[in-house]
């Protein structure tokens, strides 16, 4: 299979290129790499989809949301969290849907915020369950056999610098990450959420 792996740079990006890349050819885009995409900007979408073709799955391992008290929140930054990660990946599925082969497979990234608060988390938590109620709807309406699922890990393990602010939560390997996105790409489940806690 042809993989598209959106923010391929980063821990879980990366994660899911290690696991897929033994079987598939895998393409990986970002704000830094030969192939670029900026999922804020949907004509940029277009671009990287003009540039690598059909696919037959993505990935995408995107999207930045604030981390403030929840009495510091503005509007601002919770509809930055919601255009980030959010929008970002909404719009990554609508332009990328003419784009990925019948039966294909899109495979978005959430996070443990949508099942578990934490301090300062609320506009995470908000992006979270919104990105995870659209995979639930949007596996309803993709055409031609196009399957949508989402990932939602727990903090990483490798992720050292944030493992204070999740207190008592599990931390996953990005290996045990990577073969989420396995199978959610090479199975046949559609409107899933793949919870690795």
């Amino acid at each position: 299979m042809k993989v598209l792996i959106v923010g391929a740079n980063g821990l879980l990006g990366s994660a899911a290129a290690t696991a897929l890349k033994e079987r598939h050819q895998v393409i990986e885009a970002s704000r830094s790499s030969d192939i670029t995409v900026d999922l804020a900007e949907p004509d940029s979408i277009r671009r990287m989809f003009e540039e690598v073709g059909t696919v037959d799955a993505v990935i995408s391992c995107t999207g930045a949301v604030p981390f403030k008290p929840l009495a510091d929140l503005t509007e601002k930054d919770f509809r930055s969290g919601i255009d980030d990660k959010v929008l970002g990946q909404v719009n990554l599925v609508q332009i990328g849907a003419d784009h990925v082969s019948d039966g294909g497979s899109f495979t978005l990234t959430s996070g443990v915020l949508a099942r578990e608060p934490i301090l300062t988390g609320a506009a995470a938590s908000l992006a979270n369950g919104a990105l995870e109620s659209f995979v639930m709807a949007a596996a309803a309406e993709l055409p031609r056999r196009i399957r949508i699922n989402a990932v939602s890990p727990t903090v990483l393990a490798e992720a050292t610098g944030y493992h204070e602010f999740f207190p008592g939560f599990s931390q996953v390997p990005a290996e045990t990450v990577g073969r989420a996105y396995v199978k959610s790409v090479e199975g046949i489940q559609t409107g899933q959420i793949y919870a690795l806690d």
